[in-house]
């Protein structure tokens, strides 16, 4: 039996009928050509998949694509999430999220700042928000902007790190 090889390995897979499920090819022209729009996200304390793969990847679509990446994609890097959800950052922002998605394709307007909730009970929206942050657009973090609660997004603006 072969030892693993990474590059000869995934150069094989890559090669096979499994690339067609592999979203790993940074050239997204002819999904751009056709009018996609493209929101990904990413929790920062997710252990399941390495927050870095998504940043690396969305980094790659950016080099290939240049500034026409901003037209059609974004990236939201949400701290303390965990895998797809939870995690003791604010995690909920499926509606918002899906809302900038359908203004974005719908009427043109692409995506700014995302609010993102934790509650109480996670995904629980009876149970109470504890905080609110903004998700901002990669490279752009959320920053406190030194006066108010912490636990409010009205606090926190969105600049590059």
């Amino acid at each position: 039996m072969k030892s693993f090889d990474f590059d000869r390995d995934v150069k094989a897979l890559d090669d096979s009928p499994a690339a067609l499920a592999n979203a790993t090819n940074p050239d997204l022209g002819a999904f751009k050509d056709r009018g996609g729009r493209l929101i990904l996200y990413h929790g920062w304390s997710d252990a399941a998949v390495p927050p870095l793969s998504t940043v690396n990847y969305y980094s790659k679509v950016v080099s290939k694509m240049g500034q026409k990446a901003a037209d059609f994609s974004r990236l939201y890097m949400v701290p303390g999430m965990q895998h797809c959800g939870g995690g003791p950052g604010p995690n909920s922002f499926r509606e918002p999220i899906t809302t900038a998605l359908e203004r974005w394709v719908e009427n043109g307007a692409p995506p700014d700042t995302v609010i993102a909730v934790k509650y109480k009970v996670d995904g629980d929206p009876t149970s109470g928000a504890i905080r609110t942050r903004p998700l901002c657009p990669y490279p752009q973090v959320a920053r406190y902007n030194g006066s108010g609660s912490i636990d409010q997004a009205s606090n926190f603006v969105c600049r590059l790190p």
